[in-house]
């Protein structure tokens, strides 16, 4: 059985869901981002005060198979972005959608859309900006390395598609010190 969890975005939140489940003596396989696999299937009082526990802490629960797909769809981009497997940028995120769902590319772009009210490739770029903004906070990389690192074609490309979102350069947002980064589940 599996349980798919909205908000569920690092390492922190698989911790915190992993106590909540400790604490409740639920049984579980596996945890990762947006998603528990159960050993076996809790009783439904269980599930309902995990369910209340979780969204006390500002997480949910998903009954709904497409709002667990919508999900599924942001949790393997998180992944994707955010990780440390630099290869998977430069794979088509089509091919990567669909081998990681295991669903029609062009299904997951229509429902994705229709219920977020943006197209996946605009999440990704968002998704890519936010990664982007943290690199340039730390200011442990030159903008070539993380162009580079981020799956980017130029400098030049990711400039201009920081400058679209940001309303300022890269170097100009490293330049003002400032953290307006979001919170992943937010973005």
């Amino acid at each position: 059985m599996h349980l798919f969890i909205k908000n569920m975005v690092c390492n922190r939140c698989i911790l915190v869901v992993q106590q909540e489940l400790d604490k409740l003596e639920i049984p579980y396989s596996r945890i990762q981002l947006g998603d528990v696999e159960m050993e076996t299937a809790p009783s439904e009082a269980k599930l309902d005060a995990l369910g209340r526990q979780l969204h006390a802490l500002g997480f949910e629960v998903l009954d709904d198979k497409k709002d667990a797909l919508i999900e599924k769809i942001k949790t393997t981009i998180i992944r994707l972005i955010h990780g440390n497997d630099n290869e998977m940028l430069n794979t088509k995120l089509s091919v990567v959608l669909q081998e990681a769902l295991d669903v029609d590319y062009h299904y997951l772009s229509t429902l994705f859309s229709s219920t977020e009210g943006l197209t996946i490739e605009k999440y990704v770029i968002l998704q890519r900006i936010e990664r982007v903004k943290e690199l340039l906070h730390y200011d442990e990389m030159n903008l070539s390395e993380i162009a580079d690192s981020m799956g980017y074609s130029s400098v030049q490309h990711l400039s201009q598609q920081f400058k679209k979102i940001t309303g300022l350069t890269p170097s100009g947002y490293r330049q003002l010190k400032h953290n307006d980064r979001k919170p992943l589940d937010k973005v």
